[in-house]
């Protein structure tokens, strides 16, 4: 049975001014609305008042919230809340069945910074089968890496060159050019891989990496013709 519908007004007015049981559970109702709106002044309305006992409910609403705009809400609510109260909870998310509670904590955790979460980045979250956790994984680790673990980090994300949608594939390249020159091995291998569509790919990677002001999609098709020319060598045919 849905809620009752709060109004903007009633959501704004849920702050932290000593009713707390009351506040809590407007707030905690709020994000629960029908109203995409309501439920992004609710998130809104706990960031700006941080509250230990919403930090559940946030992480929770997290992994259902359909709308972009709410669930980046979200994640600054958590933000605003101290490292203690959210990062045990938003590691138990990277390991949720559901896919959107991964890439949503891994979003998060990004956004939190704390190096505490790297151990979470595993090999199996960076080679999650939902381009989404994918994604999230990617942003998550070139920003948590530790010193020194860069070149291992781009050893496994140069096993994912070659897959997923282009969106997908911006986001892998992005990741592995912010790993800087600790990524060239890495790449230059992936250049000679059996797969063309992998060559291609750490072609247009290497490109942009040279050449930051190279679009993705001038970068990609100018490696799959040179691929093309070039046969199992890569780039040996380019003009």
């Amino acid at each position: 049975m849905t809620s009752p519908s709060l109004s903007v007004e009633e959501v704004v007015s849920v702050t932290v001014t000593g009713r707390q049981g009351t506040d809590e559970r407007a707030a905690l109702r709020a994000l629960r609305d029908e109203n995409a709106s309501v439920r992004l002044r609710a998130a809104l309305t706990i960031g700006a008042a941080p509250d230990p006992r919403c930090v559940e409910a946030l992480i929770e609403r997290c992994a259902v919230e359909p709308e972009f705009f709410v669930r980046d809400m979200l994640t600054w609510a958590l933000t605003r809340h101290p490292v203690a109260d959210t990062l045990p909870r938003l590691l138990g998310e990277v390991r949720s069945e559901r896919a959107q509670a991964r890439s949503q904590a891994l979003h998060t955790l990004s956004k939190v910074g704390d190096p505490r979460a790297w151990p979470a980045i595993t090999r199996a979250v960076l080679t999650d089968a939902d381009e989404e956790v994918a994604r999230s994984a990617w942003r998550a680790a070139v920003l948590l890496v530790p010193e020194g673990e860069e070149a291992a980090l781009a050893a496994v994300l140069v096993t994912r060159l070659g897959r997923g949608g282009r969106a997908t594939r911006l986001s892998l390249s992005r990741a592995l050019i912010a790993l800087g020159g600790a990524m060239a091995p890495a790449l230059d291998g992936a250049r000679r891989a059996p797969d063309p569509a992998v060559r291609a790919h750490a072609l247009a990677t290497e490109r942009m990496w040279h050449d930051p002001d190279t679009g993705f999609a001038a970068a990609l098709e100018g490696a799959e013709r040179a691929v093309a020319l070039g046969g199992a060598g890569g780039c040996e045919g380019e003009a």
